[in-house]
């Protein structure tokens, strides 16, 4: 008979297999540095910046593009031709605002990294977390995501963010910009009702609120006037230095008229230099607000339901242009739903042409306005020349589920790999069932 010691070991070494077979096949390898020039030729260009070039000409070379311009220019080729006749190049796309590489399985305990204890923790890295092999994160390269933003949850103040591209060994071999910006959810007016305390489901009134705005302010209060260099030394403090330098940025998450009004006045006044506005559900009614306030707007994505009774039912639908339409810049984030869905980005993108978007104005709220307030937009979000040679290449519309059908991908000129487990499932079944 077995001993319960002994049958308890035998247990949790057939678990530790068992998990340790579901995750055998690791993300595919990253590219080695580009080592020879490229040219793509006869394509339809669509520079991210508004601009749409067609039958071009892109070169590039050590990760940089060496030329944008049209295929009549007379030019000397250099490089690998790839041909482009039929086919739409773009600039990779970029998800700020996410927890990818932090979080493998929701479900799992042990694999989610995004969140840590405390209310105020800006000297949390969501950086030194970040897996780069990822099954989630890989998943995002098919559709044209190859860059994004890894911010931390939980807490009001979350942590501190970096942007990271999505083809690497580690973390340090994936960083674009480190500890880009400091996360901050503001506190709410309403709050969902504490039912198993007898207060209904329902949204109510938030009777501490004014009570989490002065605990707030005071916290950043005390953050404006430390010193770094006392003899006292105080990392939480220390952390949100370079808010006021203007280093980094700070992402306030908000969604009503007043918490928004309230958040970017308070934020301004204590010194805060650079503040970006995330979800903005009513950042609409106050546009003009924002405007002068100088507040860009990451917009959650928009394959979702109006969050406020009294809204419009297609108020996430047509958001993103009523506030370009205002003159504010504007970007896409994947506010509400699960990691995986950030790889629908571009087709949150394409929501928005239905709404009266130009389609090159939409093309730019995943591209070359996002990287503009992650600050990273001299090197990637647009085709230019000088620029990261980090590029999609679509068999069609890549804001379209039907055009999305990409051939190739680059980032940083390396051709990265377009293999998921998700392609491997397909090719898998599609010999299974094909032709029944």
């Amino acid at each position: 008979m077995i001993s319960n010691k002994k049958y308890t070991f035998q247990i949790c070494l057939w678990l530790a297999l068992f998990l340790f077979g579901l995750n055998i096949r690791a993300q595919q390898t990253p590219a080695a540095k580009q080592a020879e020039a490229f040219v793509i030729e006869g394509a339809t260009a669509h520079l991210g910046n508004g601009k749409v070039i067609e039958n071009s000409l892109i070169m590039f070379e050590d990760g940089k593009l060496t030329f944008v311009g049209s295929a009549m220019t007379k030019i000397a080729r250099k490089g690998m031709k790839i041909k482009g006749e039929g086919k739409h190049v773009y600039p990779g796309f970029i998800a700020p605002s996410t927890s990818l590489g932090l979080i493998e399985v929701d479900a799992v305990r042990a694999s989610k990294d995004q969140d840590e204890i405390g209310e105020m923790i800006p000297h949390v890295r969501s950086l030194i977390a970040y897996n780069a092999e990822s099954k989630v994160v890989e998943s995002m390269r098919p559709n044209g995501v190859l860059l994004g933003q890894i911010a931390p949850i939980g807490g009001r103040i979350s942590g501190t963010s970096s942007v990271v591209q999505f083809d690497a060994w580690n973390w340090e071999d994936a960083v674009v910009k480190q500890d880009d910006a400091i996360h901050l959810h503001w506190p709410t007016t309403f709050r969902k009702g504490k039912w198993w305390e007898g207060e209904g489901r329902g949204y109510q009134a938030n009777k501490k609120y004014g009570d989490e705005v002065k605990e707030t302010l005071i916290f950043l209060k005390n953050a404006a006037v430390y010193d770094s260099e006392s003899e006292i030394k105080n990392p939480i403090l220390s952390a949100m230095s370079g808010l006021y330098t203007g280093k980094q940025k700070l992402f306030v998450y908000a969604d009503g008229e007043k918490e928004i009004i309230d958040a970017i006045s308070h934020i301004k006044d204590v010194g805060i230099k650079e503040v970006v506005l995330v979800g903005g559900n009513h950042a609409h009614k106050v546009a003009s607000f924002l405007k002068t306030s100088g507040v860009p707007v990451l917009v959650g994505a928009t394959h979702n339901l109006p969050v406020f009774d009294e809204d419009d039912y297609d108020l996430p639908y047509k958001l993103p242009k009523l506030l370009v339409d205002a003159g504010l810049l504007v970007g896409l984030q994947n506010s509400t739903a699960s990691n995986f869905q950030i790889r629908n980005l571009p087709f949150y993108a394409g929501q928005t042409v239905s709404q009266g978007m130009e389609k090159e104005r939409a093309l730019e709220l995943i591209t070359g306005n996002t990287a503009k307030i992650l600050g990273i937009d001299d090197m990637y979000g647009s085709l230019e020349t000088g620029k990261s040679a980090t590029l999609i290449i679509s068999e069609g519309d890549a804001l379209d589920m039907k055009g999305n059908k990409l051939t190739q991908a680059f980032i940083d000129g390396r051709e990265i790999s377009l293999e998921t487990h998700q392609t491997e499932l397909w090719k898998r079944y599609e010999g299974k069932y094909k032709g029944k």
